[in-house]
């Protein structure tokens, strides 16, 4: 077999499809009783707990659990920045298409910018969700 089969064959965990290594801290806001336990565990397993929005701690990556009605987007990614390391990403997971609040993809191509981030990528995050990957642009300066 050879080195790459797994890969052809597309085989990859969930916390691999989010690039998450044991050491970092990764924060969870919009935690709500229709998140995906399947995908909470195996980021768990890979990285330990989850800090919330209340840490102090400075993190490396925060899953936000977004649907329609949740509130402001744009108020939403400006706080989850806050913590955020400057190498730093946010996933953004919203319910998929034809699921129990859904967000419109204009939402988020208009609020990720204004909030200072780009979306880089989507990935399949479990059977109701999708996550896209929000960064800093490349030399942007991150205000305190």
């Amino acid at each position: 077999m050879s080195a790459t089969a797994g890969q052809a064959d597309g085989v990859r965990s969930l916390a691999d499809r989010f690039g998450f290594e044991p050491t970092m801290v990764v924060m969870e806001m919009g935690y709500d009783d229709d998140v995906d336990e399947d995908l909470r565990d195996a980021l768990t397993e890979r990285v330990g707990d989850l800090v919330d929005e209340d840490t102090d701690e400075v993190v490396d990556a925060v899953l936000l659990w977004y649907r329609d009605g949740d509130g402001d987007l744009f108020e939403l990614l400006t706080d989850a920045l806050g913590p955020l390391a400057d190498s730093g990403v946010v996933w953004l997971l919203t319910p998929k298409a034809g699921r129990d609040g859904h967000v419109e993809p204009s939402e988020v191509s208009e609020s990720a910018p204004t909030a200072g981030l780009q979306q880089t990528s989507t990935v399949n995050a479990g059977k109701d969700w999708t996550a896209a990957r929000l960064v800093s642009p490349r030399g942007a300066a991150k205000k305190k």
